[in-house]
């Protein structure tokens, strides 16, 4: 498969959107991925080690206002919960320092990424495409996992189905560089992980759940009162490869509590905040950086060029 020439990150953003929208076909108002989503407000409360690991704002604060978005896979907003391409499920936390200043956390629940480049992403999206369009033999995404050994374990890692987007865990994509007071440094990846331990349902089970149990266990729930989820940082070794989406880290790696969400009601006028906010993978605050993975820029110019392009809609 021939590589992508692009010379600029605004063309290599509409190559993404365009593989998507071939893909999904046009969703006007909606995300190219993770279309079918909520917003939820609450609040952060750091750890008391924090500190240690980032000098960042609202790790100095006792309490820091966030809104978290739980999202379906899938570019299509009416995608079934229990439908295999609503897999991995995200979650992207955006932390209120001030007006119009934030940092967010994307994660989703697969740890891991089929993919090293934006480039090698489109090749990915075009391939699926290709397939389903083709009834050659071996298929264009057959031939493409055959030659992207992480993008074919990606594939293959299991993705049960969570009983509740609360009791699921996520992992962020790419690693970044955490910085102290002091100036010490040191990499890591978030984990977002369920107060208590993760549910998951068999496929039988899963099978029998309304298209939107997901969805409605988030209103139920917090009708009930606030949930909590926790936030660690796992922290790399010297020799671990930290730009690399697709690299993975030995298990028994150190973690760092971050600090807690606790989540407490469904934002107003839902439909029309998701419209409106743009996620951004990159920091862009004191104390955590980008750790150079070549995903995290082409990653902000996809999400900026897919949410002027949604505000329009």
């Amino acid at each position: 498969m021939s590589s992508l020439k692009t010379t600029s990150g605004a063309s290599l953003a509409t190559e993404v959107l365009q593989a998507f929208d071939n893909l999904n076909g046009p969703q006007p108002g909606y995300r190219p991925a993770h279309a079918k989503g909520i917003l939820v407000i609450g609040r952060f409360t750091p750890a008391e080690s924090a500190p240690a690991l980032s000098r960042a704002p609202h790790l100095a604060r006792s309490a820091t206002p966030v809104t978290v978005r739980f999202s379906d896979f899938a570019g299509i907003p009416a995608v079934p919960d229990n439908d295999p391409n609503a897999s991995p499920r995200g979650l992207a936390v955006r932390f209120h320092l001030a007006e119009h200043v934030h940092t967010d956390i994307i994660a989703h629940s697969v740890d891991g990424f089929p993919v090293r480049t934006a480039e090698e992403f489109v090749e990915f999206l075009r391939a699926v495409y290709a397939s389903v369009h083709s009834t050659e033999k071996p298929s264009a995404i057959e031939k493409f996992l055959g030659s992207h050994p992480a993008a074919l374990a990606f594939v293959q890692t299991p993705k049960p189905w969570p009983s509740s987007f609360f009791k699921e865990s996520y992992y962020s994509v790419s690693a970044y560089r955490f910085v102290n007071r002091e100036g010490t440094s040191r990499f890591g990846r978030y984990r977002i992980r369920p107060d208590g331990a993760g549910e998951y349902l068999d496929d039988a089970t899963a099978a029998k759940r309304a298209p939107d149990y997901l969805f409605e266990d988030i209103k139920t729930r917090l009708a009930r009162g606030s949930v909590k989820m926790r936030i660690a940082v796992q922290i790399a070794a010297g020799e671990d490869v930290v730009d690399d989406s697709t690299a993975h880290w030995p298990a028994d790696r150190p973690e760092m509590d971050f600090g807690t969400l606790e989540l407490c009601s469904i934002l107003q006028n839902n439909d029309s905040e998701q419209q409106h906010i743009i996620f951004d993978p990159i920091p862009r605050v004191d104390g955590i950086e980008s750790s150079g993975d070549p995903l995290l820029e082409p990653r902000a110019d996809v999400y900026l060029a897919s949410g002027r392009r949604r505000r329009t809609q």
